[in-house]
């Protein structure tokens, strides 16, 4: 076996057009996002050319930029790592996300339509499947789905840039509780849709500050 250890169908297909490089990253970062590659994993850049059909200069190169973008870490004499966040990384990121959060849901609250809400609820009901049938990767996406629907439905540009920022790290630290999370999540999603839907600012703000901060917590706690 490799060493990059990839499961079998974790490799995504690189998509055309666009610089090699660029698509080498986001295909990298995807793995890492994902935790196919996982935290502390050592990245052999001919391994990794091979898995995703290229030669090793884009590898290289996304690497690099993986690297200060703080995913990947470049040891001397030691090649190329998944970066392992510390408690502090994931903390400080965590809390910056229940802020964003937070205010997107007392402004969808204040602006989301019967579409909106109606586009939650069946968000929600995937999720809800997703985690029935015990499908992690569905259920991570279908959460970042929701949230991003949340988001948009704030109806604030400059708030969405910010959340799109964080919106990976998030997904990163949230895939190892997935499933500690479970239906719980999505019964606190049920309760943040209930406020939206009677326009509720102060109860979607609140709403939304507890599941996120479970969510924290719930990092902190779980088993490594």
């Amino acid at each position: 076996m490799l060493s990059t250890g990839l499961p079998q169908g974790a490799v995504p297909k690189l998509e055309r057009p666009g610089p090699l490089r660029d698509r080498v990253y986001e295909a990298l970062l995807e793995l890492i996002t994902t935790r196919a590659l996982r935290p502390g994993q050592h990245l052999v850049e001919s391994e990794l050319a091979g898995h995703l059909g290229v030669s090793r200069q884009p590898v290289r190169e996304a690497l690099q930029r993986l690297n200060t973008e703080g995913w990947v870490d470049l040891r001397p004499a030691q090649g190329a790592f998944v970066h392992e966040p510390t408690e502090a990384e994931a903390d400080q990121l965590l809390t910056v996300r229940t802020l964003l959060e937070a205010e997107a849901a007392r402004l969808a609250a204040a602006n989301a339509g019967t579409a909106g809400i109606t586009a939650l609820e069946e968000l929600c009901a995937q999720g809800e499947g997703a985690v029935a049938a015990d499908e992690v990767d569905a259920a991570v996406a279908l959460n970042a789905r929701f949230h991003a629907k949340v988001m948009e439905l704030a109806g604030n540009t400059v708030l969405a840039e910010l959340a799109a920022q964080v919106d990976r790290r998030v997904r990163w630290y949230y895939t190892p509780v997935a499933r500690q999370r479970g239906s719980q999540s999505w019964i606190e999603h049920r309760e943040l849709i209930a406020a939206i839907a009677a326009r509720d600012e102060a109860r979607a703000t609140q709403v939304m500050r507890a599941h996120t901060e479970h969510t924290r917590k719930t990092y902190h706690e779980r088993e490594n």
